[in-house]
């Protein structure tokens, strides 16, 4: 598979060095050492699929350019719209086309997850009565600093769309839930840099998301009938560890499982080998379904916090 790789930035030279010889050409409207500045210039019988590292704003826009063009996607998440009808129609459009709109969430391949994943669906924990995670980088004055990134819900859609798609990966695609914003915070940037929300009803959930944590770091914690599991941060922010207890009645220290990984980041090869089997075996899936799912459910939390383009407000003060 020919693949061009647009947006090279940081996510963009991942992307490169997993598509390895597969990539045919770079675009970036900014940087010099690439062979376009326009997606739209890269003649169309030049490849058969494109990489899109590129800012929120104008991808529902490229998507129906490459679509329409019947190329493959791999785009970087979130897909973000105020409009329900621009994610509909790009799935019509995957469908009608033959082509693959994959929107990447790389965490669903990081081993601990993948890990986790499996022990719920064994039902060896029983059930959920509970489950927290946190998401912090320190990206705050990088953010700040940014020609584009500081606007909008900020750190909502930008972490908060990971750990969204992580709860659709564990507890199924037909997972959903009524959240509220139990905190939004504008500390040291315009947009949202530290948010925490939780479930009104059903499932206790609580997710908290940062820019201001001065080490990247990430936990999980779920407690549940039989037991409980917990990983700790994420292999490329290193040693990850994963444990398992199972619980003593009617108390008593459980006993644990625990497997720790010192390994490099293996989620963008893995995610790229899955993107490609795609386009080989099921040509016109997409998977907007989810997208749209994780869309609604920002935009209503960001509504709740004063918010209402989860893209561009606050992009022009």
């Amino acid at each position: 598979m020919r693949v061009i790789v647009a947006g090279m930035g940081v996510q963009g030279a991942k992307r490169l060095s997993a598509a390895g010889a597969d990539a045919v050409a770079t675009v970036d409207p900014v940087r010099e050492d690439v062979d376009y500045k326009d997606v739209r210039d890269v003649p169309v019988d030049a490849y058969d699929a494109a990489l899109l590292c590129i800012p929120d704003e104008p991808k529902i826009q490229l998507l129906e350019y490459l679509l329409s063009n019947r190329k493959h996607v791999l785009v970087e998440k979130p897909v973000l719209s105020t409009n329900d009808d621009d994610l509909i129609g790009l799935a019509n459009l995957a469908e009608k086309s033959g082509t693959v709109c994959y929107t990447a969430y790389n965490h669903r391949f990081e081993p601990h997850f993948m890990r986790m994943a499996d022990l719920i669906k064994s039902g060896r924990l029983g059930k959920i009565y509970s489950l927290r995670m946190f998401y912090g980088n320190g990206t705050a004055r990088l953010v700040r600093d940014s020609a584009w990134r500081d606007q909008g819900a900020g750190v909502l859609p930008d972490l908060g769309s990971h750990l969204l798609d992580t709860l659709r990966f564990w507890l199924g695609q037909d997972f959903d839930a009524r959240f509220r914003v139990r905190g939004a915070y504008r500390h040291e940037n315009r947009s949202f840099d530290h948010v925490v929300i939780d479930t009104a009803d059903g499932l206790a959930i609580q997710l908290e998301i940062t820019m201001l944590s001065w080490r990247n770091h990430h936990t999980t914690d779920i407690v549940a009938a039989h037991g409980s599991a917990h990983i700790e941060s994420l292999c490329k922010w290193g040693p990850s560890t994963f444990t398992h207890r199972t619980r003593v009645l009617p108390s008593g220290r459980p006993p644990e499982e625990a497997v720790t990984l010192v390994q490099a980041d293996p989620t963008w090869d893995l995610e790229y080998a899955h993107f490609k089997e795609l386009c080989a075996k099921t040509p016109g899936t997409n998977s907007l379904a989810n997208d749209l799912w994780i869309n609604r459910t920002l935009r209503d939390l960001a509504a709740q916090a004063g918010v209402h383009d989860l893209v561009r407000e606050g992009a022009d003060t």
